[in-house]
């Protein structure tokens, strides 16, 4: 049983849906977020008398849009979290797009323990944001950064999203310089991918989508450009300064405890995986579903060869008491010729190649 618990906090509105976006969320309205805010507030209540006895040390307030509840809403709810918990978490995230988070007080977030801002920047080229359905300008960014910055906060990430319609190179090595210049510290850059249900899906065909071996020469590139400008990779899709590694998502993949709160939020604690559906019905009720055992040792393998340092030995055998099986090493010996993966000691860890094909490699590790 873990002491530490991350928190993860959905927040479910937008002022519209982006075309690409598969994620649970509702339009917004104001009475629908205050009665939302005062419900997530019980609800941590609730949670945190039944597990008083474990340490929340990470916050993640993510969506949808967090920035639609404005500064009150999301200072109400943070502050909820480290009074209930009786905590003081080391990393408290908060997501905040460049529409609606210039409305935002940041030194009052600080004030409240925000210590991390993720910025939805996806790009910084205005015609590409055009294409990609945002409501947001490049310049409305750079304000935001700035913002954000005078407010106090210094700990800040950004995505940039890779194989748009229409995108570039060049347009990826502008995103990372702008990144640079603006001292961000995180960059989660994410492979468009076209999920069912979303308009993107009902459009591919008119879309001008790059094709698969362009999608994978861009990923290449922006790994090797994130490098040279001193991002180092940490995860899939994650690079950070030294030190500025999101602690909080992390925890997904060392399979450690958290706790996801409102419609379509996800958990893990104490070796129980369950989730919210997604229904303002259901969460309002408190009616979660039980999903599946969770933390076995085939699972942790699996989640952490997401990581650049991979699946290491010593923090295998620290947690389930034995030796990575040495099957996994001797099928990953074959994939190491083949420049998908590096065995490094007693780890495995994947290279940029690997990463591009991660199902079907750590499949080929863990089942042959």
């Amino acid at each position: 049983m873990q002491n530490e618990l991350g928190l993860y906090i959905h927040i479910p509105f937008c002022s519209r849906k982006c075309p690409y976006c598969s994620f649970y969320s509702v339009k917004y309205s104001s009475a629908d977020a205050e009665k939302y805010c005062q419900h997530t507030i019980k609800t941590l209540e609730k949670y945190a008398e039944k597990y008083s006895s474990k340490k929340l040390d990470t916050v993640y307030i993510g969506g949808g849009t967090p920035s639609m509840l404005k500064t009150k809403g999301l200072a109400a709810i943070v502050q909820a979290a480290r009074r209930l918990f009786q905590a003081e978490p080391r990393e408290i995230s908060v997501e905040i797009n460049p529409s609606s988070g210039l409305l935002i007080d940041f030194s009052k977030l600080k004030e409240a323990g925000v210590s991390r801002i993720s910025v939805g920047m996806q790009s910084i080229d205005d015609e590409e944001l055009k294409r990609l359905g945002r409501i947001h300008s490049a310049s409305d960014t750079q304000l935001l950064l700035e913002k954000i910055k005078i407010g106090g906060i210094k700990n800040i990430s950004a995505d940039i999203m890779i194989g748009t319609p229409g995108q570039g190179l060049e347009s990826i090595s502008r995103a990372i310089d702008f990144c640079l210049k603006n001292e961000v510290k995180h960059i989660s850059a994410y492979m468009l991918k076209i999920e069912e249900g979303t308009e993107f899906y009902r459009r591919q065909n008119e879309l001008n989508l790059p094709d698969e071996n362009t999608e994978s020469d861009m990923y290449l590139y922006m790994c090797q450009e994130m490098e040279r400008r001193g991002y180092k990779q940490y995860e899939i899709s994650n690079f950070a300064m030294p030190g500025f590694e999101c602690r909080h998502n992390l925890k997904y993949w060392n399979c450690d405890d958290y706790l996801g709160i409102g419609p379509a939020a996800h958990s893990l604690v104490d070796g129980n995986r369950f989730y919210y559906e997604n229904s303002f019905e259901d969460y309002y009720n408190g009616k979660t579903k039980y999903e599946s055992a969770g933390g076995d040792p085939e699972e942790y393998a699996m989640l952490r060869l997401r990581l650049t340092d991979g699946l290491r030995n010593d923090l295998y055998k620290e947690r389930y008491k034995v030796n990575i099986p040495k099957e996994y090493f001797e099928r990953a010996k074959k994939l190491a010729v083949q420049g998908f993966v590096k065995i490094c000691g007693d780890s495995i860890c994947f290279t940029p190649k690997g990463f591009l094909l991660s199902n079907s490699v750590t499949a080929k590790i863990l089942w042959g």
